[in-house]
């Protein structure tokens, strides 16, 4: 998982409220929690920087489909935990620089061959959402970000299991499964990991499931079987929900 780039705002907001005396934190009824809550960027207000405007009308929509708001228990969805700019700021980085590209490629081959994709990462979002938009506009004369819930289930179901086919649509060297199964990866990524990347904003993903986070010792806890944790989690930087 790659860390944004340092200089960026928000992390200039959370360490200026980290900065403040606990005394005057309190007296002015903000929790670190709320206070990481104050510096996360608002979705709406965000520019992306790798995406373009109708890329990120279809990041947008495909996040919200693929965690979707008020699961089990009312969970918080994609959108509620920022993770469409946790997949802009992972892309705006030199990820995938590392995946060796000077093939030959087999598509086709076995996954024990290791990657055979002649794209990295950033490529594949790209080709992958020009297709399916495509797709979209042939076959329903609209955008995915305009299609009904329902049709945009049907639509990445059908992406998924390569009923959409890249091949016809003109790219031999990549399948709709592949393109999916990242989109997929990254926005779990963006809901699970720990706000400092971008997404989970409030960690709000995990307070829902429980998880404590990167607390630094649970020994007092270790022996005390079927005991509710009553402890919020805690993020790198220190912040606690």
């Amino acid at each position: 998982m790659l860390l944004q780039k340092e200089t960026t705002r928000r992390k200039f907001l959370i360490g200026s409220l980290l900065a403040l005396p606990l005394g005057d934190m309190v007296l002015k009824g903000i929790t670190a929690a709320q206070a990481a809550e104050m510096a996360a960027p608002e979705l709406v207000d965000y520019k992306p920087v790798f995406f373009s405007a109708d890329e990120w009308q279809f990041i947008m929509a495909a996040c919200d489909r693929l965690i979707p708001a008020g699961g089990n228990g009312k969970a918080p969805g994609a959108l509620e935990t920022n993770v469409p700019i946790f997949i802009d700021q992972q892309m705006q980085t030199d990820m995938g620089t590392e995946i060796y590209m000077q093939g030959p490629f087999n598509t086709n081959a076995p996954a024990t061959m290791g990657y055979q994709i002649p794209f990295r990462p950033q490529q594949i979002y790209k080709t992958g959402i020009k297709l399916v938009e495509s797709w979209c506009q042939t076959n329903h004369q609209k955008s995915f970000h305009e299609l009904s819930d329902a049709d945009k289930d049907a639509v990445l179901t059908q992406v998924q299991k390569n009923k959409i086919s890249f091949s016809e649509l003109g790219e031999s060297s990549l399948k709709g499964s592949q393109f999916f199964s990242g989109l997929l990866s990254d926005t779990k990524h963006g809901y699970l990991a720990d706000p400092i990347y971008g997404g989970n904003k409030g960690m709000k993903a995990w307070i829902a499931i429980g998880f404590p986070g990167a607390r630094a010792s649970f020994t007092e806890w270790v022996k005390q079987h079927n005991v509710p944790y009553p402890l919020g989690p805690v993020s790198l930087l220190g912040l606690q929900a």
